[in-house]
């Protein structure tokens, strides 16, 4: 074997390892690691509020639209709505207008699993005819502005599908949050994966105070008090 045979492997071996070996360490890590997903609006007040940052393990999600798992309820998720939610669909991305419509990643929590009959009366969410416990959101919008009335608040009985979950958000103001019960249950596989931490910011005000006025972009007039504390935090059921 000649000199330059042999070195051959060599070159080969040091491409590997200088770029096709980072290259797919990093392919992995993006397609199966983890990301980061920001909350946008207050449709999650007051579990989460506007701008903060989630971490959603990948992996996760690949292995739940595999068949390898299911969500819990009170699960924060990351998804995308319906195809035929045509109300979802948007051209506009953080203020910039593009040439094509796309569905948005939402962010809600599970209350309904598959086969759940999930019903929502006088603004208290029924799972199989008995109240959902929800201690923190109900007693914050009990003492705000808990929408008992509208048509939101006051929803047919729905079952879930085999294979989906129904999502609603924690803002139980009026108009507050737009969810499974306009555009109904969401595919595991239009679900990105489970919010598991919040990373960002890293303090906040004590109290976020979310207008009552029912206008559009609320997130811009939640009224901020109190003193700074400690943010990140893992994310377990309401």
């Amino acid at each position: 074997m000649t000199p330059q045979a042999q070195a051959r492997p060599s070159r080969w071996r040091t491409l590997w390892q200088e770029w096709g070996s980072p290259a797919l360490v990093a392919l992995l890590l993006t397609q199966f690691g983890a990301t980061a997903v920001r909350v946008d609006g207050a449709s999650m007040l007051p579990g989460l509020r506007h701008g903060e940052q989630l971490v959603v393990p990948k992996v996760e999600g690949w292995a739940h639209r595999a068949g390898l798992g299911t969500y819990a309820r009170g699960d924060v998720v990351v998804f995308k709505p319906p195809r035929s939610a045509a109300a979802e669909w948007t051209r506009e991305y953080r203020g910039v207008t593009l040439p094509w419509a796309y569905r948005p990643y939402l962010v809600k929590r599970v209350v309904g699993l598959p086969g759940d009959r999930v019903q929502v009366r006088g603004g208290t969410v029924l799972v199989n005819g008995q109240p959902l416990s929800e201690a923190r959101t109900q007693a914050y919008w009990d003492a705000s502005c808990h929408d008992t009335a509208s048509p939101l608040a006051n929803t047919p009985a729905v079952t879930v599908p085999a294979g989906a979950y129904f999502v609603m958000g924690d803002n139980r103001s009026e108009g507050g949050s737009l969810d499974s019960r306009v555009f109904g249950p969401v595919d595991t596989a239009d679900i990105a994966g489970r919010a598991v931490a919040s990373v960002w910011p890293l303090t906040v005000p004590e109290h976020a105070q979310a207008p009552c006025d029912g206008q559009a972009h609320p997130e811009r007039r939640v009224q901020l008090s109190g003193p700074a504390h400690w943010n990140p935090r893992l994310l377990p059921g309401d």
